[in-house]
């Protein structure tokens, strides 16, 4: 429910700024989304994760410090060669 919403209006945005689908354009959009929206959305979801599954805002604030760089790091080993192809490849209106 919080994905869709948020990933969709990004990539409107991100299409905003940065016009054009060839593949020195889409390395910019994914420089873009992975070192600035990325790490934004990351904490948000991290967050919101740990809220809905109960726990304090200070046990959800620790767990935040505690996996945030880890999961960072991983979303950049997995989502930049995807969000190339995905901005490459896939249409606006179907990301």
């Amino acid at each position: 429910l919080l994905q869709g919403p948020v990933l969709g209006s990004w990539y409107k945005v991100l299409d905003r700024l940065i016009p054009g689908a060839t593949k020195a354009v889409a390395v910019r959009k994914m420089l873009l989304d992975q070192g600035g929206f990325a790490p934004c959305f990351l904490g948000c979801f991290l967050a919101i994760a740990g809220a809905m599954n109960g726990l304090s805002v200070q046990e959800n604030w620790s767990k935040i410090q505690q996996d945030y760089v880890d999961a960072l790091l991983t979303n950049y080993c997995i989502w930049p060669p995807v969000q190339i192809a995905n901005f490459y490849f896939v249409p606006l209106n179907h990301r």
